[in-house]
């Protein structure tokens, strides 16, 4: 099925939708939540809210890329899902250190809620993310969209643990002076 055909559903609270939605992008969330949860429970739990995320969202939000939109309501929700697990207890977790790593580039008063307020911020990460050479854009998504640990990073693109830490913070400064430049920082 199609994404606007499956938007159109939510639009008429049809409850379809949130079958379609979990046939078509089921897997690519549930990768996602597993890579910052690293527990099976809580990454289907964080799939579930994340249909009824969409179902709260839409209408009025319209989404011109459905895959995207699941994506990053599925990884706001493993998130909070992981913090609050972690409250307390001494540590971040993996996904919490990969967001830390490259919150020094993101404006502190950035949020996925703003993000028509956000749409420079957004350009500007996508300008920047297509000027890298496949490699190092593959590694760097792989690290702060999908959450993979270093030891799997560097296991996947065939480096060492000190060589995938190294280029992830070096492109995370040049992502820092990008933004600066842009004016965005």
């Amino acid at each position: 099925m199609e994404d606007k055909q499956i938007v159109s559903l939510y639009w008429a609270r049809d409850p379809q939708a949130i079958d379609r939605s979990q046939e078509k992008y089921g897997p690519y969330c549930l990768s996602i939540a597993r890579n910052i949860l690293r527990q099976e429970q809580d990454a289907e739990e964080s799939v579930n809210d994340t249909w009824l995320g969409a179902w709260n969202a839409m209408p009025p939000t319209h989404p011109q890329c459905l895959k995207a939109f699941f994506g990053a309501l599925t990884r706001r929700i493993s998130v909070d899902r992981l913090r609050r697990r972690l409250a307390g207890k001494r540590g971040g977790g993996e996904a919490l250190i990969a967001l830390e790593e490259l919150a020094e580039c993101i404006p502190s008063d950035w949020s996925m809620e703003k993000s028509v307020e956000n749409r420079e911020l957004i350009r500007a990460f996508n300008a920047f993310l297509s000027s890298l050479p496949p490699r190092e854009r593959n590694l760097f998504v792989a690290r702060y969209w999908y959450g993979l640990p270093v030891d799997e990073l560097a296991a996947k693109f065939g480096l060492n643990k000190n060589t995938a830490l190294s280029k992830l913070r070096r492109t995370r400064l040049r992502l820092l002076e990008y933004l600066e430049k842009e004016g965005l920082k």
